[in-house]
């Protein structure tokens, strides 16, 4: 490993390695170690990008979040142009980047495998389009609050181009329907994480097609999602049945060790607040298909808040108090 210095600011040495993250916090600080470097800077962070760039030619994991915008489309061009080894790339919350900022990664950083753009309302979906293109090794995906570059349009390109991805997030991209997500389904068979809250035009179709082409599914974010109904949920729960015929989980379950292995596989968090359309027996069987889903305090991965008609669904432990506890037990066991 490498150990160059440089001043900037203030005279603090800084780590050539192969992760940074620059951080638009209050103060102007570095704090690094044999892993990482972490920048703090007040109001100049594209020009600190922009003059460290090219010194950082084998980095792999950038992070320029900030809490105030100061990233520019010429700071990413610069990394763009000078760290094509990227892998993970974290830009949320940067309102003045543009078309540009995507146009260059696309061409200079296509082993991008984790991209965080989520806040960056002013990326367009034919933008996205081309970065999808460029960049199939991508894993995980943060389109969060991305109105205009999440539509439709753009997520076919995405389940075209990009058949490995795990985890999108289409929080608040309002303006998808089911045709984009039933691509998605499709296109993206190891989808093991998906939000789609606030996208208030999907309805039960968007919701079936991810239960019967995502089969790795383990998380689902429904939030506001009110065209949501019953249908959907049965639909999940007939795919965890489903699965559990496809891969012996009865017979195991005979062996003592069913529970378990259901619990690994299926669906382990569910965000249905406010949708206010479904039933009690419907989210019950969800609740019952995957034990990982829980309503008791301790474990609340089920969240049905905002949906009066629900209160009485239940997860096991409601039955069986003493696997909560034995459960709170293992956890604190180191």
């Amino acid at each position: 490993m490498q150990i160059k210095q440089y001043i900037l600011f203030t005279s603090v040495p800084i780590l050539d390695d192969h992760m940074v993250f620059l951080n638009d916090l209050l103060e102007r600080e570095v704090f690094f170690d044999q892993e990482s470097v972490k920048f703090r800077c007040q109001d100049r962070m594209n020009d600190l990008v922009i003059s460290l760039a090219h010194k950082f030619t084998k980095l792999q994991v950038l992070s320029l979040r900030q809490i105030r915008p100061q990233l520019e489309d010429s700071g990413v061009e610069a990394v763009a142009n000078h760290c094509h080894d990227l892998r993970e790339l974290d830009l949320s919350r940067s309102f003045r980047l543009s078309d540009r900022s995507l146009y260059a990664l696309a061409h200079g950083c296509p082993q991008l495998t984790r991209l965080n753009i989520s806040g960056c309302s002013s990326f367009s979906d034919v933008a996205l389009v081309f970065l999808s293109s460029q960049c199939g090794n991508l894993r995980c995906l943060n389109l969060c609050g991305c109105v205009r570059a999440a539509s439709d349009r753009a997520l076919q390109a995405i389940a075209c181009y990009c058949g490995q991805l795990q985890s999108l997030n289409l929080g608040w991209c309002d303006g998808i329907t089911d045709k984009g997500v039933t691509s998605l389904a499709s296109g993206c068979p190891e989808l093991r994480a998906v939000d789609l809250c606030g996208c208030v035009l999907i309805t039960d179709e968007s919701v079936v097609a991810l239960a019967n082409g995502c089969l790795h599914l383990r998380s689902l974010g429904l939030y506001y999602c009110q065209n949501i109904t019953d249908r959907a949920m049965y639909s999940l729960a007939a795919n965890s049945r489903v699965r559990s015929r496809g891969r012996g989980w009865d017979a195991t379950a005979k062996s003592g060790g069913g529970g378990k292995d259901r619990e690994r596989d299926g669906l382990a968090s569910l965000n249905i607040s406010q949708c206010t359309a479904l039933t009690p027996p419907a989210v019950q069987a969800v609740c019952d298909s995957f034990p990982a889903l829980h309503t008791c305090p301790e474990r609340h991965s089920l969240n049905i808040s905002g949906c009066l008609s629900l209160t009485s669904v239940h997860c096991a432990c409601a039955l069986h108090p003493h696997r909560a506890g034995r459960v709170i037990l293992s956890n604190h066991a180191y």
